[in-house]
């Protein structure tokens, strides 16, 4: 077959399937020649460009943006929710719901999952979920304490509890305040059987889920109580810290930030997390920006959900 006339038959064979839906069984009929060669000539079409694919996102997707942030951070996904408005409400109920579709559409039978005790944004998450009944087995692991106050105890209870129930598992907490006065109480503590069967479950982990803190609390974690004091904060500030995972603070390279409270802290080490398969940050918001960055900068996460906001300032960043 001469070049011109395989060319007018790749475009006409492309023309019948593209735009006028024949099947490729009706293409083969209708020109008499084989499904095999319907099937090569639609590929001959793409590798000539003579049909080109374009997805246009609809509104509320960010593919682009997505790709975007994945290959300047090296992530193996980001997922980018619609904020109605540049407000930490907006921010936080799209921020959940971009959440917990990734967890509800990519969990599997058998997962060990962790889980920050104490996360507005996993509040938010676990909320807007609905039960997973496709899978079993699961077991999601309290990797934080709570933060030594009755308040916070009962909001980690009720997220580890109900995520449990969502994922059709069993919950496994961390009996534990978050944060405890002394490093002699840690030490403590840390050799509590209770304490160590849940430790020994954070280098099995499949994946991890916690909220990036900034220095600066939100009002959730301001309300239970204060969980450093100023001169511990001064103290963290002065050492370059711009957020936290788990109460463990990094600077803005996301380098681990050794604090004074460090030694106090029942919970997830910062390394740990970030060698889980899927180590997964959720936040946004002007707020915790610095923190998001440094968290990327560092490798701490390498999956994000965020708000289109935040993501489009990350990728100026």
């Amino acid at each position: 077959m001469s070049a011109p006339s395989e060319t007018r038959l790749v475009t006409k064979v492309a023309t019948l399937y593209h735009e006028q839906k024949l099947t490729q069984r009706d293409i083969a009929k209708r020109l008499g020649i084989s499904q095999v060669t319907v099937s090569r000539l639609l590929k001959r079409a793409e590798e000539n460009r003579i049909v080109r694919t374009t997805v246009i996102s609809p509104p509320g997707a960010f593919v682009e943006l997505e790709g975007v942030l994945e290959k300047k951070f090296g992530l193996t996904q980001a997922i980018v929710g619609e904020a109605h408005s540049n407000t930490e409400e907006s921010i936080e109920a799209a921020v959940g719901a971009a959440a917990a579709y990734f967890l509800m559409t990519t969990l599997r039978s058998d997962e060990i999952i962790g889980v920050s005790s104490w996360s507005a944004s996993l509040l938010a998450m676990v909320d807007q979920m609905h039960p997973v009944r496709s899978i079993e087995r699961c077991t999601v692991v309290q990797v934080l304490g709570g933060l030594g106050n009755p308040s916070a105890e009962a909001h980690a209870n009720h997220l580890v509890t109900r995520l449990a129930r969502l994922v059709n598992g069993e919950p496994c907490f961390l009996p534990a305040p978050g944060i405890v006065g002394s490093a002699g109480s840690a030490k403590v503590l840390l050799e509590d059987s209770y304490v160590k069967k849940t430790f020994s479950l954070f280098g099995r982990l499949t994946i991890a889920l916690a909220g990036i803190g900034s220095i600066e609390p939100s009002s959730l974690v301001a309300s239970s109580g204060n969980v450093f004091s100023m001169k511990e904060l001064q103290e963290i500030r002065s050492r370059g810290a711009v957020g936290d995972i788990c109460l463990r603070f990094y600077d803005a390279n996301g380098r681990e930030v050794r604090d004074l409270a460090g030694n106090r802290v029942i919970g997830i080490e910062l390394d740990t997390f970030g060698h889980v398969p899927r180590a997964v940050g959720i936040a946004g918001g002007k707020r915790k920006y610095a923190a998001i960055l440094g968290a990327l900068r560092g490798k701490r996460i390498n999956i994000l959900v965020t708000d289109q906001f935040t993501a489009t300032e990350l990728a100026k960043g």
